[in-house]
């Protein structure tokens, strides 16, 4: 008998000590860093646990933890209508904070709910006083309203509004098909600008192209034409020259000329009048006499010169040097080369007038960058 008894109270011991532990670990609270814990013993609120390791009476007291982390709630999609009567669907999304727990938890029933509704009537409100392009494109403006109103509204609850951002403005209806045709028209004017000063630059590059080509044409014309004047020039320089010696030499060897030689003269003087296109020829009744008298103008002797020369020194003695009488004469191979030189300038301005109009002849449709196909 006193063995079961024993048994009992071991037993019962057992029990007790596990209803101790689990009514000890009942009464452990841990609240974690971005928490705060709100203690109520018997109904009675009796403080705030801060974040850590707390050891509460169990079953008499109820701690309640409210997170103190950004939240972020979503405003349902609604329609409003605008100052100007137009008909649109806004949604929003709202950023709170919970500050003072208390509040929070005793001065609303669901704070998350209420600032949700508040956001759904004041954003109805804000919409209602606006025009359509206002709310288009100030939607900062709009933002910054709600985010002021909120935050007001929502300090007696304990939270914080951080930010409230319009997701999205769609109109209703006939409003969207004319902002699309807006739009449209919109487009189309800009492209049509677009075209039309691509064209206007495609012109002028054109034009500034041909007018570039006819200049490069007209200087290479215009050269060539220097070029073969100054040859021209330079032989009736040397054409006139070349008489001039021939009359020098006439001249200097009059005086020895006897009868003979002006016949000679008076013939070739005929030959080169039958060398004329025409197809009569009439001979002046006195041709002697007027070669006589041109004999005399240039001082020709009729007297038959004493000593005929047979060689070039009796000549030289008889005329003297054909330096003297002459003056410098340009040698045959310097004459040559300058006329080459003359004639190789004039084959180049030809070749590059040639190619010039050859590249005008090549030319093709200008393309401005942004250009599309259809607007070459």
């Amino acid at each position: 008998m006193p063995n079961g008894t024993e048994g009992v109270w071991i037993g019962l011991s057992i029990i007790l000590l596990i209803a101790i532990v689990i009514i000890i670990a009942s009464g452990i609270r841990i609240v974690r860093p971005y928490q705060k814990g709100l203690v109520e013993v018997l109904g009675s609120f009796k403080g705030l646990l801060d974040p850590g390791f707390h050891l509460v009476i169990p079953m008499i007291t109820r701690v309640t933890f409210m997170d103190l982390r950004l939240q972020t709630l979503d405003v349902a999609r609604q329609e409003v209508i605008t100052k100007d009567n137009s008909p649109t669907n806004v949604d929003a999304v709202i950023y709170i904070k919970v500050v003072d727990p208390y509040k929070a938890y005793y001065e609303v029933q669901n704070y998350r709910q209420a600032t949700v509704f508040l956001a759904q009537t004041t954003l109805r409100s804000v919409i209602g006083e606006m025009e359509l392009d206002e709310i288009l494109y100030n939607r900062e403006v709009i933002n910054a309203k709600l985010r002021d109103i909120l935050d007001t509204a929502t300090d007696a609850w304990g939270v914080k509004v951080d930010a409230v951002e319009i997701r999205e403005v769609d109109p209703v209806g006939p409003v969207k098909a004319a902002m699309e045709e807006q739009t449209s028209s919109e487009r189309e004017r800009r492209a049509a600008i677009l075209r039309a000063d691509g064209q206007k630059r495609a012109a002028i590059l054109v034009a500034e192209g041909d007018k570039r080509s006819r200049i490069l044409q007209a200087e290479g014309v215009r050269q060539a034409k220097i070029l073969e004047a100054e040859g021209q020039r330079l032989a009736t320089i040397l054409e006139g020259q070349g008489e001039a010696q021939k009359l020098r030499i006439l001249a200097m060897g009059a005086a020895p000329l006897d009868q003979k030689a002006l016949t000679v003269l008076s013939i070739d003087a005929v030959r080169k009048l039958g060398d004329g296109q025409a197809t009569k020829i009439i001979f002046p009744f006195e041709l002697t006499r007027l070669i006589e008298g041109a004999s005399d103008y240039i001082g020709v002797s009729r007297k038959t010169p004493e000593v005929t020369p047979t060689t070039y020194d009796d000549l030289e003695r008889m005329l003297g040097k054909a330096e003297d009488i002459l003056g410098e004469i340009p040698k045959p191979g310097e004459i040559r080369e300058k006329l080459a030189t003359i004639e190789e300038q004039i084959e180049k301005e030809a070749a590059r007038s040639e190619e010039i109009a050859h590249i005008q002849s090549r030319k093709g449709p200008v393309k401005l960058p942004g250009m599309g196909e259809e607007e070459k």
